[in-house]
């Protein structure tokens, strides 16, 4: 195992009715930025409850949020937050708007121009807080330092870390998510199942704990997931999909261990150019990254296999095989394209959705190995 430093200070308030808890959680002296998205939570009884939840509290909203949150917007919700004097951000919604949140906490503050965040690394020095009120079991965002932001003029989208935008808590109400339209649902299944695979399908460091974690997030999110679909007002199910997503992407697996993520950083571009959601983009690359890198992988591709698809028999090779076919069959249980030309992505596309690696100077994988050519070979097994 390799050596770490691990903090993680999110305050988790899980469980039915949770979101009346937000009048103890946020202080009333406070300026509050009421961050959404597209609307939906005044149609499923979020937005009622939060706004009675903070009836004593001064709030402004900021509504508009994007799936794959825009530069463009959060700017004018920085815009916002400084005219309004506001001290304290609330996120309500999935994985985008507490992205958008993030990078709002730390664009609010910052000396200078706030792409350069996203853009050169730049340190962020001081924050405001963030609260969020998550209704998707999906990114993970709610108790991790990390957001991923789209800069629609110039076609590119970036991420970038801080402890300084860690929320100071996560309320986590899992009936709130039994209103959401399936294709969402099952968008989420296969980001937080992804999420557990970046961490856990690279090489073996005798890290015993953060694999077994790893296995059982895995077996669980597909198990729970395909039960989602027929079964969707089910509290229990719903309940154990949100925590494994949350625990999937919170920083507890990837202590110690090597990681991936090449299928987050290639699929950035099918997102800001074809405007695909991202658990749509994982879906399409990932099974390209394990076969590309099946050598590489291929002992931790094995116990994937058996442990969470109970594929125990054949020589290696054949084993590989299932299980390759195994993981791509479960996304497209679950609803999900596998493959570039059902999105109407064609072999002249390839040049500009790798563009970005060069560019960007990123070196992909755990190795460190995949670069331009090697990410269009990957795009090209999965036409």
């Amino acid at each position: 195992m390799n050596n770490f430093e691990f903090c993680n200070p999110v305050k988790v308030v899980f469980g039915k009715g949770t979101i009346a808890r937000l009048s103890a959680l946020i202080p009333q002296d406070k300026s509050l930025l009421l961050l959404y998205g597209g609307g939906s939570i005044k149609k499923n009884g979020v937005y009622a409850q939060v706004t009675r939840a903070l009836e004593k509290h001064r709030f402004v909203e900021f509504p508009g949020i994007e799936a794959n949150p825009h530069y463009e917007t959060c700017m004018k919700a920085v815009e916002v937050a400084k005219k309004e004097k506001i001290d304290f951000l609330l996120a309500v919604g999935g994985g985008s708007v507490i992205d958008a949140g993030k990078f709002i906490s730390a664009a609010v503050c910052f000396d200078g121009d706030p792409w350069d965040i996203l853009a050169r690394g730049a340190s962020i020095e001081r924050s405001i807080p963030l609260g969020v009120v998550l209704t998707l079991a999906a990114t993970g965002s709610e108790t991790n330092e990390r957001a991923v932001i789209s800069r629609v003029s110039l076609k590119k989208k970036l991420n970038f870390a801080s402890p300084l935008v860690f929320p100071r808590f996560a309320v986590m109400d899992p009936e709130v998510t039994c209103s959401l339209p399936e294709a969402q649902v099952a968008n989420g299944v296969v980001d937080s199942f992804i999420h557990v695979v970046e961490q856990y399908l690279t090489y073996p460091v005798q890290a015993k704990v953060q694999d077994a974690f790893a296995e059982s997030l895995m077996r669980i999110i597909r198990e729970e997931g395909l039960r989602v679909l027929k079964d969707p007002f089910n509290y229990d199910i719903r309940a154990n999909l949100m925590w494994a997503a949350t625990n999937a992407l919170n920083g507890w697996i990837g202590q110690g261990v090597p990681q991936d993520w090449s299928s987050h950083r290639i699929g950035y571009s099918l997102t800001v150019r074809f405007g695909l959601a991202h658990a749509e983009t994982l879906a399409v690359i990932l099974p390209g990254v394990m076969r590309y890198m099946q050598k590489e992988k291929q002992e931790k591709i094995l116990r994937l296999g058996a442990v969470v698809f109970d594929i125990t028999k054949g020589n290696v090779q054949e084993r590989i095989e299932e299980t390759l076919l195994a993981v791509e069959t479960f996304f497209r249980e679950m609803g999900m394209k596998t493959r570039l030309h059902e999105y109407g992505i064609n072999e002249k596309d390839l040049d500009a959705l790798t563009e970005p690696i060069d560019q960007l100077g990123w070196k992909l994988s755990e190795k460190g190995h995949i670069g331009t050519k090697a990410a269009k070979e990957i795009l090209s097994l999965r036409l």
